[in-house]
């Protein structure tokens, strides 16, 4: 009997950790999206936004299509070689020797506040571009729901204005 309450129990254990607790569920609903600088020297964080300019003026079309979650990380996953090329082609422009790699993971991040905002720490999904070796600070925003391709992000008014739905569900509640 004690041998099966300890299968039981550890059975519980790994759902938990590969499924979260109820109620959190709300972690798998966004997709965020990181660039690590190289180091924090100003030369690694400048060209740190010149990525970020860049990744974002190329898949914003993409982006203002994704609905889902599950869209979302598609899409990602079948450009991640592509963001690689541009990471990597800004980082030749500004003479960088090191290079860039771009995944998607489940990572844990801390609690952080996007506008208004505020994802609680947990475990999320995450676009992460690595330049060099990422010892730098990072940018960061939330591809789905978009929350960080809002006009004034992208460089101006293109006529484009990006909402986030979940912005709009927690206004609605609130009010």
């Amino acid at each position: 009997m004690k041998v099966f309450t300890a299968i039981v129990l550890a059975l519980g254990a790994v759902a938990i950790v590969a499924f979260g607790l109820p109620g959190q569920s709300q972690e798998r609903e966004f997709l965020r999206f990181h660039i690590r600088a190289h180091t924090n020297n100003e030369q690694d964080q400048a060209v740190k936004y010149k990525v970020k300019q860049r990744v974002i003026n190329e898949f914003t079309p993409l982006f203002a299509e994704i609905t889902s979650i599950e869209d979302a990380m598609s899409t990602m996953q079948n450009n991640l070689r592509h963001i690689e090329n541009i990471s990597n082609q800004i980082l030749a422009e500004n003479g960088k020797t090191y290079i860039a790699s771009a995944s998607l993971r489940w990572e844990h991040f801390p609690t952080r506040n996007y506008r208004d905002v505020t994802l609680p720490e947990g475990f999320y999904n995450a676009l992460i571009i690595n330049l060099g070796d990422a010892d730098g600070d990072n940018w960061w925003c939330v591809i789905y729901p978009p929350l960080c391709f809002l006009r004034n992000d992208i460089g101006g008014d293109r006529g484009v204005v990006y909402r986030s739905r979940l912005n709009e569900i927690i206004n609605r509640f609130f009010r």
